[in-house]
């Protein structure tokens, strides 16, 4: 996190190395899974399954600055804390829920000693950007930052990247051609103009 304001474009064509210092790298089959199963809780409205409501609002606030909601909808909008919740729910990954809770407990300690509340969510935003500029080096961040755009930008179809806000953050139009029937239909769509 710069402290220079750059635009949503160059931030995302930053992150060509993202998983770079996270704890957790996924590969397309888990984030396809992650997805789905989120979009399925989401539509239930269900609650968490595997963080608990502090830690969802607090993993949810730290998303929220990491792709936040300004003149486009962020990562709230988008859903990505039911992502998170999927995604760390399988047993091979709890050994990176229980860093990432440890470095909440870590945030959460900073965030008492100087601020004197108890939840990051408690922060303003300018106080939030300050603390992860702080941390922004800490396999924590790295993993939350990591998470936060793999749930924004996934494929809608499979529950991340909510209502396409992630494509319309980076102003991608999902070509026709990706839908089915494949074929002929491609270059006939093609040819007509689409």
């Amino acid at each position: 996190m710069s402290h220079s304001t750059i635009n949503r474009r160059q931030f995302l064509s930053s992150t060509a190395s993202l998983a770079k210092g996270s704890l957790l790298v996924l590969s397309v089959p888990a984030i396809v899974t992650a997805c789905r199963e989120a979009s399925e809780s989401r539509q239930q409205e269900s609650a968490f399954v595997n963080l608990g409501a502090e830690e969802a609002a607090e993993y949810s606030a730290i998303a929220a600055r990491i792709i936040p909601s300004d003149e486009t909808p962020g990562a709230t909008e988008a859903g990505v804390i039911h992502f998170m919740d999927n995604v760390l729910g399988d047993p091979e990954r709890e050994p990176v829920l229980e860093a990432l809770r440890d470095g909440l407990r870590e945030l959460q300690y900073q965030v008492a000693t100087e601020h004197g509340l108890s939840f990051f969510s408690e922060l303003n935003a300018q106080q939030q950007d300050a603390l992860l500029s702080a941390n922004e080096n800490t396999p924590f961040f790295d993993t939350m930052r990591y998470l936060t755009i793999a749930g924004t930008f996934s494929l809608p179809e499979y529950g991340g990247n909510r209502n396409n806000i992630g494509y319309n953050i980076i102003g991608f139009e999902k070509p026709g051609g990706w839908a089915p029937p494949f074929g002929f239909y491609d270059a006939d769509y093609r040819e007509r103009g689409g």
